[in-house]
């Protein structure tokens, strides 16, 4: 007999003044309400145009969930790819930092990447923050000038959670992974191109004060050229970089580590074929104790269907399945530790499109080890 697991919909398309509802991330407060973020596409599902960052609180461990929120707000234009993290300690203990991205509602990813839209109404990178447990956000701030370097065209943060550091010399560092897209080199080439993604993250020393760029990994050889990257610290202190990957190299991931709190890699990304999945972004999770690393996202190969959660006892290098949700259409999710005994996964799905709702759903953590 099946496990009746608890599910619920935060987010469904057509409801709440959306036409549709994106890119999911999800966190866990200090005083254990969940904040689910996405993006509320007001006129169709596209990925530009007239976009708000929305926010549903949970204090019941997602299994309702309460009014809608509007985060954050670019006028008629984008505010997207919430990378949001909480801040368990410290000088701003309980603060939820939210970094996204902004751009004018006609900047759609193919006219930034050609070369086409300008600076100011091209990606640019903010950031808000709540003091009380996600109930109110502070006025945004824009930090583009310490995140984006001027030639890079096309720009995002993560999607999903980001990391705040906890093991080894840069505890408390904030981790928030990143992709751009870099100008053509090749003759006939228009920037388009796949070769041209590249990845980076950024960091921050000072709960979000001050950022830098860390890692960038933008080789445009064709093989592999990062995309949309998920990020988590491993017991020994590395930080562990999952990528999306579009490219001539086996399979469509790839992963990084790095041994210096995400300032540099140990090795280039390099492809990880043993996570089977469609091009599509993806998150990993390490549940801390026990020393198990998740990874979560559709596993039919050449469809966006099948969400599964997938486990690796040994830092990401080798892969198994460990939680199926079903075959129905599934596209982008995230993970958080609810609690000792629970794992929640934030995906969107549906009955026909993986557009339709984001779903959440409780997952025991003896199925996940």
């Amino acid at each position: 007999m099946a496990r009746p697991y608890e599910v619920s919909v935060p987010f469904r398309a057509r409801t709440g003044g959306y036409a549709s509802y994106r890119i999911p991330a999800l966190v866990v407060t200090r005083a254990g309400t969940l904040l689910a973020f996405a993006e509320g596409r007001v006129g169709s599902s596209a990925d530009h145009g007239d976009i708000d960052l929305v926010l549903k609180r949970s204090a019941d461990g997602g299994r309702t969930w309460g009014a809608p929120q509007v985060v954050a707000r670019n006028g008629d234009g984008t505010a997207g790819n919430p990378a949001p993290v909480v801040l368990e300690d410290g000088a701003h203990a309980g603060r939820v930092v939210l970094v996204h991205v902004r751009s004018a509602a006609a900047a759609t990813e193919d006219r930034i990447r050609r070369g086409e839209v300008s600076a100011e109404d091209g990606r640019r990178v903010w950031l808000t923050y709540s003091d009380d447990d996600g109930v109110s956000w502070s006025a945004a701030r824009e930090i583009t000038a310490q995140t984006k370097r001027p030639e890079w065209r096309w720009y995002a943060t993560t999607p999903g959670h980001a990391l705040r550091l906890r093991h080894g010399d840069h505890a408390g560092r904030i981790v928030v992974p990143a992709n751009h897209s870099l100008p053509p080199t090749v003759p006939g080439d228009v920037g388009t191109e796949g070769r041209y993604n590249g990845g980076h993250d950024l960091l921050s020393d000072d709960d979000g004060e001050t950022w830098r760029i860390g890692y960038v990994d933008d080789n445009p050889d064709g093989y592999i050229n990062v995309n949309e990257t998920t990020a988590a610290e491993l017991p020994d202190g590395r930080v562990y970089f999952n990528t999306r990957n579009d490219a001539t190299a086996p399979g469509t991931r790839a992963d990084a580590y790095s041994s210096d709190g995400g300032a540099t890699l140990a090795t280039p990304f390099r492809p990880q074929a043993g996570l089977v999945t469609p091009v599509v972004e993806g998150c990993v999770l390490h549940l801390g104790e026990p020393d198990v690393l998740l990874y979560s996202g559709p596993a039919a190969p050449g469809f966006r269907a099948l969400m599964t959660v997938r486990a690796s006892r040994d830092g990401g290098v080798t892969w198994r399945p460990v939680h199926t949700v079903d075959g129905l259409p599934a596209a982008y999710s995230d993970l958080v530790r609810i609690d000792q005994d629970t794992v929640g996964l934030l995906y969107e799905t549906g009955d026909f499109s993986a557009y339709s709702t984001i779903t959440f759903r409780r997952v025991p953590v003896e199925e996940l080890v």
